[in-house]
């Protein structure tokens, strides 16, 4: 979706002002915020070049307010590719390198996730405005710190959560808010997928390298890579966060030497008494993937995009009868007698919660187009040329990066795991 359309989108649900005043990190996609960087750019360094660094940098590469001025990766081949996209960029095999670059405004990070901490750190305290990729960090201490450094320079920080930035989240979150399916009962969220997880390689010594999301040295699994996106939606649809977690997963299919979970199921419990399950496996993609919103009056699905009330209209009296009638359900069917009575209803397809909605299955482990990325990267810029923070995006991110890391405790104690009280922030 174009930034015009992404606007003008956002500008039907009811107004910029009013959305903003809701989701305040859209500021910079109003078009007062577009007026104060025209003409300007963000000078920017990538540091991780693969598959997602890549897909942000394509995006990149279409805006016209940024500049890539930097590279780096300690995997030559994919410093190679990203270079031929930006030839004018300098390369680096080591981010200290790049973060040492005056000409450098903003970094953009998408390395495995045990580099997150590190670099995002080095990367503030070197005065530059920062992109991390999510989930924020590996460990609960790493994503405190990386909240309490973001606090205390005063920089920026982005945490990759598109759906933030995704018009049919918006417009989900916002009906929920505005009662229309009445009080939240429950939240089901799930992601699956059928696909070995794994990535090619050209030796078998890059195994840990390339396939890095497999081990746990490196990598939370299925709770840091896909979780996390789920569960913030959770969260931001019922304004608070669960008091505790439990859970259990398991390797169930995909027997190849890998250590994360390929199978997880859980649920988060929130001080309300409400449940959030989340369920995800990479061996079945059947189901796709959803949030599933559930209030007394009717559920929304956002990445499909879609609202149901839980009393639908029968339907018409004469297509029932017919109905009725090629089920073999009447011997003798009488024209004459009181109304219809409405045994059956019709099948509730739901309606469209806006217009031209985009969706994706969830097969993809890069990026789907209309997901929100090309927005928030879109607005990362914006705030790298202005200097000012994204009110509470990075809340709403450190928050499902913990969940998702609690998550993975609960499984491998296969206990209860309460939200620790050191590990709160201001929400």
């Amino acid at each position: 979706m174009e930034r015009r359309s992404f606007i003008k989108e956002i500008g039907m649900m009811g107004g910029s002002g009013l959305l903003v005043g809701a989701f305040p990190w859209l500021y910079s996609c109003t078009p007062e915020a577009q007026k104060e960087i025209r003409g300007e750019k963000a000078r920017l360094g990538i540091i991780g070049t693969g598959s997602r660094g890549m897909y942000h940098l394509h995006h990149l590469l279409t805006l016209p307010n940024v500049e890539i001025v930097a590279l780096c990766d300690d995997y030559e081949p994919h410093l190679r590719e990203a270079a031929t996209l930006c030839p004018k960029a300098g390369t680096f095999p080591d981010y200290t390198g790049l973060l040492s670059m005056p000409e450098v405004d903003g970094v953009l990070i998408a390395t495995p996730l045990s580099e997150h901490a590190r670099i995002t750190v080095d990367a503030l305290k070197a005065g530059k405005h920062t992109f991390c990729e999510k989930s924020m960090a590996a460990t609960l201490d790493d994503c405190l710190e990386m909240y309490r450094i973001y606090k205390e320079t005063g920089k920026v920080l982005y945490i990759g959560q598109q759906r933030l930035y995704d018009p049919k989240y918006l417009k989900a979150i916002d009906m929920i808010h505005a009662g229309m399916i009445g009080d939240i009962t429950g939240i089901r969220c799930y992601w699956y997928r059928n696909n070995d997880w794994r990535r090619p390689l050209d030796h078998p010594s890059l195994e840990r390298k390339i396939n890095w999301r497999l081990y746990k040295e490196f990598s939370g699994g299925l709770m840091t890579e896909l979780a996390t996106h789920q569960l913030q939606v959770g969260n931001w649809a019922l304004k608070m966060i669960p008091d505790t977690v439990t859970g259990f997963g398991d390797i169930v299919f995909w027997k190849d030497g890998r250590e994360v979970y390929d199978s997880v199921s859980l649920v988060y419990r929130y001080p309300n008494g409400i449940n959030m399950t989340y369920e995800s496996l990479i061996s079945n993609k059947f189901n796709g993937l959803e949030e599933q919103i559930l209030g007394h009056k009717g559920s929304i699905e956002p990445e499909k995009g879609k609202y149901y009330f839980e009393e639908v209209k029968p339907a018409p009296g004469i297509l029932q009868l017919i109905n009725q009638i090629e089920h073999g359900i009447f011997d003798h069917v009488s024209f004459a007698g009181p109304t219809w009575v409405p045994e059956t209803a019709s099948k509730n397809q739901g309606k469209n919660i806006m217009e031209n909605i985009s969706q994706t299955d969830g097969a993809s482990s890069v990026g789907a187009a209309g997901d929100g990325s090309l927005e928030l990267v879109d607005a990362f810029c914006h705030a790298v040329i202005t200097g000012r923070p994204a009110d509470r995006l990075v809340e709403e991110a450190y928050y499902s990066s913990v969940l998702a890391l609690l998550g993975v405790q609960a499984m491998e104690e296969q206990r209860i795991v309460k939200f620790p009280e050191q590990y709160k922030i201001p929400y």
